[in-house]
């Protein structure tokens, strides 16, 4: 420590001042208010397992067998390849952009799904929040709708990290494309009605507000926060109408398919068109290390359907202009095809695709070798992806959020917006 710190923190000490404090004070300099941006909405369609890129966006038809794989290829309306299982995805293709150079360093599930849900590498000293969890920090809810819904539940990595858990998403607790689909813990409960609720809730407040003298905790101000969000929901007929996918009549929810892809999918615009900022949704699981033709002859064909029917609905409804909908994975798969007839797992490239919410429509972005291997030019690294992602949302990358003890993180850990993908 040299001499000019050891002043300071003396001088801090003298104050009253903890270091906690001092943080807080040097984050407010740049404090970087938050706006609503082009993207008003997001929608993550998040593809668990790692698919496959040669199988998918990024076809290599023209390498040697072992590595083009078994699947042939489509023609999209913009000129393009795109995997055959994508017929109907490439008919929108000039709606999209594929980011054909996306890499990082994290070979393992979940360390790669950290990564593409927060932002950031993972590390053992700070649980960092999720991209939807910090939109819920920074902008709230809308229509008494919780900012954040993940369809049909939380992944591990789709938490509020440092953040309070109040910034968490609201999870279904079942499957949209379940017969008897219902969201736990929306109806009124069972013999009470809307007076006798409302009177319920004015005895619990006056309990609350004994105990909250008693103690304050972060912890219990995230329980009354869901208390309130809670009965939001429940009080509101608009906002629980939102999670009534049977209202959808019978012809859309067949555009989208019968199935979870297409009514996770369904279920997503529903969301957003009510009022809910960010809705992640997952579907299915793409950890092909083994047939992978037959694999993804059965998983993609539902996806192609719903993805292209989402996008299509969006942009018949006006809505694909102010709603980002994101294809993300955690990694790609290996180069060549392995004696199991699949891919195993490679992060050094993969594909994923944006649209809408500020994106250009009908492009490429970066490009992998020949074998798709690596990068051959404009590599996409994670923090391009938060870093674009965050800023179409309004929210500067170089934002200060407060972890424990009032240290700053910054929401992205580098300033590389890539401009290339914008409108």
């Amino acid at each position: 420590m040299n001499r000019r710190n050891f002043l300071q923190i003396g001088t801090i000490g003298t104050l009253g001042l903890t270091m906690g404090d001092v943080f807080r004070l040097e984050a407010a300099k740049h404090d970087y208010p938050s706006k609503v941006g082009k993207a008003k909405n997001v929608i993550n369609i998040f593809l668990p397992g790692g698919m496959a890129h040669q199988e998918s966006w990024d076809p290599k038809y023209l390498a040697a067998q072992e590595y083009r794989g078994p699947l042939g290829t489509v023609k999209t309306n913009t000129g393009e390849r795109f995997s055959e299982n994508l017929k109907l995805t490439s008919q929108v293709a000039d709606k999209i952009t594929v980011i054909r150079s996306m890499t990082h360093g994290e070979a393992a599930h979940e360390r790669g799904t950290h990564n593409m849900m927060t932002g950031y590498r993972p590390s053992p000293a700070l649980a960092y929040p999720s991209m939807g969890s910090v939109i819920s920090h920074e902008f709230g809810s809308r229509e008494n709708l919780p900012p954040y819904v993940a369809v049909p539940n939380p992944s591990r990595h789709s938490g509020s990290g440092y953040l309070s858990f109040k910034y968490g998403p609201f999870g279904l607790g079942s499957n949209p494309e379940s017969a008897n689909f219902s969201v736990r813990d929306l109806a009124m409960p069972s013999g009470l009605t809307g007076e006798r609720f409302a009177s319920r809730r004015k005895i619990k407040d006056i309990i609350d507000d004994k105990f909250s003298k008693l103690e304050k905790s972060d912890q219990l101000d995230a329980m009354d926060s869901f208390y309130m969000k809670a009965y939001d929901l429940i009080s509101s007929p608009k906002a629980r109408a939102a999670f009534e996918i049977d209202k959808e009549s019978a012809d859309m929810r067949e555009a989208y398919g019968m199935n979870s892809a297409g009514q996770r999918f369904l279920m997503a615009r529903r969301l957003v068109e009510s009022g809910v900022r960010f809705v992640t949704l997952t579907y299915g699981g793409w950890d092909h290390h083994s047939n992978i033709k037959n694999n993804m002859n059965r998983q993609l064909a539902p996806f192609d359907k719903a993805y292209a029917t989402l996008i299509t609905d969006l942009s018949e409804r006006g809505m694909l202009d102010d709603t980002l909908v994101m294809v993300t994975t955690e990694f790609g798969r290996t180069p060549k095809i392995n004696s199991n007839a699949g891919r195993d797992h490679w992060p050094q490239v993969f594909s994923i695709a944006l649209a809408g919410g500020g994106v250009k429509g009908g492009y490429i972005h970066g490009t992998s070798d020949p074998t798709g291997s690596v990068p051959e030019d404009d590599p996409f690294t994670v923090d391009n992806y938060a870093a674009t992602v965050y800023s179409l949302m309004g929210i500067d990358p170089r934002k200060e959020l407060m972890a424990d003890g009032g240290r700053p993180i910054r929401v992205v850990n580098n300033n590389v917006i890539e401009p290339k993908i914008l409108k």
